[in-house]
């Protein structure tokens, strides 16, 4: 990301999930934070989107629109068994904590300071109220650690948590994420991670993932890992997690339409990690 500006990145997707709202029947994710934020100027074609195929575009924000209720079904299921704190790494425009209606639960979002403050402005222009149940948490992990970011916000060690890790993982290295697998894992017993990566694609298609790696690379915002789902399990297992589910994209959303998926490249992968 530039200096002093949001993340690119962060804003396609938040648009994405924004166009969902509209352009999708049935709905996979429902929002109604989405538009307001990314306002309504925002909502024709993002630069990811330009040149490429409608069809591709539209499966592509399904997806993303996909994984956000797997997180939400996932906190949900947490809190109803008695989990009261929340961490969204990478937050970026992550509305999860303004659509939380549990005054109890509170939500820490980690990212990076000018990315949240964009966000905040943002919030403040749509005339977005921030919950006294949300904890803004900067991090430039260029100088500071999560450990330390989350421990000056007060967030509850040791405490049941849900840590949600979308968009991310694909833009870290793999010492990095080890880094923070082993923090998440220590959080104990009753905690979890739910986070998507990059699954090598089918040579089929490795054009495509191919033409969005180097879209995303212009932005300043390269891909820097990805994983085959057991070398995932692998690692999430060796850093502390006992159990591992792991779902591909075109299968976690055909469960939410209620019909079959066909994704010839696979490259989108979900996961629930949990530390029993």
């Amino acid at each position: 990301m530039e200096i002093g500006k949001p993340s690119r990145t962060a804003m396609a997707v938040a648009r994405a999930r924004a166009q969902h709202q509209r352009a999708d029947e049935p709905r996979v994710f429902t929002d109604p934070f989405a538009i307001p934020l990314v306002g309504e100027a925002a909502l024709g074609e993002g630069e990811f989107d330009r040149g490429l195929d409608a069809d591709l575009v539209r499966r592509r924000r399904l997806w993303i629109a996909a994984r956000s209720r797997f997180a939400d079904d996932t906190v949900a299921d947490a809190v109803a068994s008695g989990c009261r704190q929340v961490v969204v790494l990478g937050a970026g425009l992550d509305t999860s904590a303004l659509r939380n209606t549990h005054p109890d639960v509170r939500f820490f979002e980690v990212d990076h300071p000018d990315t949240q403050q964009w966000k905040r402005r943002r919030l403040a222009e749509a005339g977005i109220a921030v919950p006294s149940t949300l904890t803004f948490v900067p991090v430039d992990f260029e100088t500071g650690t999560l450990a330390e970011g989350l421990a000056a916000a007060g967030f509850g060690r040791a405490r049941p948590t849900v840590f949600v890790m979308l968009g991310v993982a694909m833009y870290l290295t793999r010492p990095s994420l080890h880094a923070t697998w082993r923090y998440v894992a220590a959080q104990g017993s009753g905690s979890a991670l739910v986070m998507d990566y990059l699954h090598p694609a089918a040579p089929a298609s490795a054009a495509a993932l191919d033409e969005r790696a180097k879209r995303a690379a212009a932005a300043g915002e390269p891909w820097l890992s990805s994983f085959t789902a057991d070398e995932l399990r692998a690692e999430l297992t060796a850093c502390g997690f006992t159990t591992v589910e792991d779902h591909r994209a075109a299968d976690v959303l055909g469960g939410y339409l209620g019909r079959t998926i066909t994704d010839s490249t696979g490259s989108g992968h979900l996961v629930r990690a949990v530390i029993a």
